[in-house]
């Protein structure tokens, strides 16, 4: 029903920034709460980030807060993910995730995700 297309990851130095996008279709993306989640290699897969329908409630895993930013653009059906100030411990796969309310996905998890995009921070 939902299918959602992750961009921008990518090799970048520690301190550095990036920018991660999330392309939603096959749904009325107005209505889902969006998030983030991200896997490393032995690891279990963890939340770090998501924003309610309307864009107006944020959660953050604490380890990413203060410099993860999440934010969306309803009229262009996209969510981001600006990561600053990274470490090498952000590197993993990142997936998009959708679901009912931003709440529920920070509690539980997604109902609907993307392929992932990997980011690897080197130090």
């Amino acid at each position: 029903q939902v299918q959602l297309v992750e961009s921008g990851g990518g090799l970048v130095q520690a301190g550095g920034s990036l920018r991660l996008s999330c392309a939603a279709s096959g749904g009325t993306f107005s209505t889902y709460g969006m998030g983030w989640f991200r896997q490393a290699p032995g690891k279990e897969r963890e939340f770090v980030a998501a924003i309610s329908n309307r864009g107006l409630s944020t959660y953050y895993e604490d380890s990413v807060k203060g410099r993860f930013t999440i934010s969306r653009d309803n009229a262009k059906s996209t969510v981001y993910l600006q990561m600053n100030s990274l470490k090498p411990e952000d590197t993993a796969v990142y997936y998009c995730a959708a679901g009912r309310t931003a709440l529920t996905i920070s509690r539980t998890t997604g109902d609907y995700w993307g392929q992932g995009t990997q980011v690897t921070v080197s130090s």
